[in-house]
């Protein structure tokens, strides 16, 4: 492979820059800028000099062999000042060095797949784990970056190998020397993983919003103080508010941290029949939007003003409470009276749901499980039909196990990790 480098900390003014160089010429890149090549995994203090001998630097050097890195090929480290121009200067070096070149974005990582550091679940949780925004999605992108899913995969991938063995077995060799228990043995195997996988794929929606965020919608007639409680929410102005109805057209979003998972606030136009054919289009995306949202805050004195919209576990509150004698079940976004409990209920709601979570989080990992469930109900037919049906049982195996191989990336899915990797920064 080429030799790659590039900036790996965000570009711009620092305290600390880390420029990485990958591939089987960084072991002489690091020679010929710094006189010598560290220790393995030893960082060590080095004067960072230019083709001509120019000192560009003093910073740390970290070297890691080949097989011992994160990308799976020999990796230069310069950790230097921050600032733009020392930046320049080393990476115009760089580009300097015959058979060097910049690397694409994420083609630090594509690599690490290409040599087996990771597999394809472990690079999308890194994508995740660059973009978590709240300790939910750190400890979900974590779990999958651990190896989570993959092993998973393997479990299952094994299992499934011993039932194709087991099947296999009764095609190869005459009935009298095949034990009669092996047919119910392949059973049960495709019973427990099947069981895996329905479990997994039902925990799937969920993982994504962690992913992707909770979307809460505050629904309610006109000036019944939405857009009051959701700038009370969030702590500014995000939305206009006034004394006339119908001030809110559109939806308007915010975005929280509630108890570490990610939450997306939506402002909706009031409920309400009207002849403005602008607040019309308002109101029928406030109804579109709050019936996809994952919870509804209420605003109203009973759930009969929201008929079809809502669910067991919505949150009815009596709006304007700082108006009411006793306003102790009730919210004001004006005042702040009831906020603090709202969050909190929310905040429960949504962690009960988060605790559902299974390890597959993105739709291509629910659509490959459920490739492979398919292939193995068939598989389950074919057996329950009896031994003239094994050789389709045993294909249908295969088909499983290549479904559940796409997971992990262990089959041609060039298209997937194209769109993968545009997402990652350069130097990542």
């Amino acid at each position: 492979m080429e030799t790659i480098y590039a900036l790996s900390t965000a570009p711009g003014k620092a305290g600390v820059a880390v420029i990485r160089v990958s591939g089987p010429r960084a072991p002489h890149v690091a020679t010929v800028m710094c006189g010598a090549l560290p220790r393995p995994r030893e960082a060590t203090l080095r004067e960072i000099r230019d083709h001509d001998g120019f000192r560009l630097d003093t910073g740390l050097v970290l070297f890691f062999p080949e097989k011992a890195s994160f990308t799976g090929e020999a990796i230069v480290e310069f950790q230097v000042h921050g600032s733009r121009a020392v930046i320049s200067e080393i990476l115009k070096n760089l580009h300097k060095f015959k058979d060097l070149r910049s690397a694409e974005p994420g083609e630090f990582t594509r690599r690490a797949l290409a040599n087996g550091r990771l597999d394809l679940t472990q690079v999308e949780a890194l994508s995740d784990l660059i973009d978590a925004e709240t300790e939910a999605q750190r400890q979900q992108a974590m779990r999958v970056l651990s190896g989570h899913l993959g092993g998973l995969c393997a479990k299952w991938r094994g299992d499934l190998i011993r039932a194709v063995a087991l099947l296999e077995a009764t095609i190869d060799f005459s009935e009298e020397d095949i034990p009669d228990t092996l047919l119910p043995e392949v059973s049960v195997i495709l019973s427990g993983v099947m069981a895996d996988l329905e479990r997994q794929i039902e925990g799937r929606e969920i993982a994504e919003r962690i992913r992707d965020g909770f979307e809460v919608a505050i629904i309610g007639v006109p000036n019944v103080g939405k857009s009051t409680l959701l700038n009370r929410l969030a702590g500014r102005d995000a939305a206009i508010t006034s004394e006339h109805a119908g001030t809110t057209r559109d939806v308007i979003e915010v975005r929280m941290d509630i108890d570490g998972l990610p939450v997306t606030f939506l402002d909706t136009a009031g409920l309400r029949e009207t002849e403005d054919k602008i607040e019309t289009l308002g109101v029928g995306r406030a109804r579109d939007r709050a019936r996809q949202a994952d919870l509804r805050v209420c605003l109203g004195t009973s759930l009969d003003e929201f008929a079809g919209l809502i669910s067991a576990e919505d949150i009815l509150l009596t709006p304007k409470a700082d108006l009411l004698r006793d306003g102790s079940t009730g919210v004001s976004g004006l005042t702040g009276q009831g906020v603090d409990r709202l969050v909190a209920r929310i905040g429960d709601v949504l962690a009960a749901r988060a605790q559902g979570a299974g390890a597959a989080i993105r739709m291509r990992h629910e659509t490959a499980m459920r490739e492979g469930f398919a292939a193995l109900e068939a598989a389950r037919t074919r057996i329950a039909q009896g031994e003239e049906a094994t050789e389709l049982a045993a294909e249908d195996l295969h088909n499983a196990i290549r479904a559940l191989d796409s997971l992990v990336g262990k089959v041609d899915i060039e298209s997937v990790l194209d769109d993968i990797f545009m997402s990652f920064c350069i130097g990542k």
